[in-house]
């Protein structure tokens, strides 16, 4: 149980640090659309490709590989149906489509992405109020997920009301953290009632987790800036940065392992399900060894492609 609430919670502070990302690199220029998709397509797909090709393989050596499986990759083209954490390169391809007229809007006026972020959250009431829950679309699809990427854009934007003060993170992160440390003791993603969960509080969540990853990562850019301009990069920032180049072949290669891993150390060593901090003690030695994997993974099917990109940055806009 412990395992797969984990797995369910790995990718919503990428989303946030994705908006926070394009938000710089792109700030105060126009982009071209179709460059730009191709270039993400480039970027994205070559392993993913790779990944429903090895677990059609698996499934096929398991014997459970059919026609059904075929459908699921095509209803991942809008669906979060894709395997191995596919789920969110679909929304952000989603995502991808609106970045364009986002970034223009907050361009012009900032202010204008809280618009957005409110229409957000009142349509996940108004889907609510007629559907009886919104887990499912706040948790896995671009209705919900459209308040991370917001929340990153916007924290680039508003980054002076949040730089140099150490203070006011802090209390974020403390705030969050006992925030979700209640959340969880209430049953957490899984809940204490039937899945999806019918109660009201995921009309907020995805708002509530964007707010504060992108307040924690707008203070780190900032402080990390004002750091490195003091002291070159240490040994083991140059290893923090080569995991974040690798992450995407860990994200979408770990479930190949870390569950066989874990039903290992289950049957052999000791039960993990009930013990959540020694699962998370663990999980270091076991993320430590995704690291070769992502690496020849990334030198042997992410770059090859890349050399193809195209540019798709447009003139600088006048504000």
């Amino acid at each position: 149980m412990v395992i797969s609430d984990r797995r369910a919670h790995w990718r919503r502070d990428l989303m946030t640090l994705s908006g926070y990302l394009f938000a710089k690199l792109l700030d105060g220029r126009t982009v071209r659309l179709t460059p730009f998709l191709w270039n993400r397509l480039l970027r994205l797909v070559p392993l993913l490709v790779v990944v429903i090709a090895l677990v059609a393989v698996d499934r096929a050596l398991r014997g459970t590989l059919s026609s059904g499986y075929a459908v699921q990759i095509l209803r991942g083209l809008v669906q979060p149906t894709l395997p191995n954490g596919g789920w969110s390169i679909t929304v952000e391809a989603h995502f991808y489509v609106l970045l364009p007229v986002l970034l223009a809007l907050g361009s012009r006026n900032p202010y204008a992405l809280f618009g957005v972020l409110a229409a957000a959250i009142a349509l996940r009431l108004a889907l609510y109020l007629r559907i009886g829950q919104i887990q499912d679309l706040a948790y896995w699809t671009i209705v919900g997920r459209i308040d991370q990427f917001l929340c990153g854009i916007l924290a680039f934007r508003f980054r002076a009301v949040i730089s140099g003060k150490p203070g006011r993170a802090a209390l974020v992160a403390l705030a969050f953290t006992l925030l979700w440390w209640g959340f969880d003791l209430g049953g957490g993603f899984y809940g204490r009632e039937d899945y999806p969960s019918r109660t009201p509080v995921w009309i907020l969540v995805p708002t509530v987790e964007g707010a504060a990853y992108g307040w924690l990562i707008a203070w780190y850019d900032d402080w990390y800036t004002a750091r490195h301009k003091l002291r070159p990069s240490s040994r083991l920032s140059v290893f923090v940065a080569l995991i974040g180049t690798y992450s995407y072949s860990i994200y979408l290669l770990h479930p190949f392992f870390v569950f066989s891993i874990g039903r290992a150390i289950d049957a052999q060593l000791i039960t993990l399900g009930e013990r959540p901090y020694l699962t998370l003690v663990l999980s270091l030695p076991v993320f430590l060894l995704m690291v070769p994997i992502a690496h020849l993974s990334y030198r042997l099917i992410e770059l090859p492609p890349m050399r193809f990109r195209r540019g798709y940055l447009g003139p600088r806009t006048t504000r």
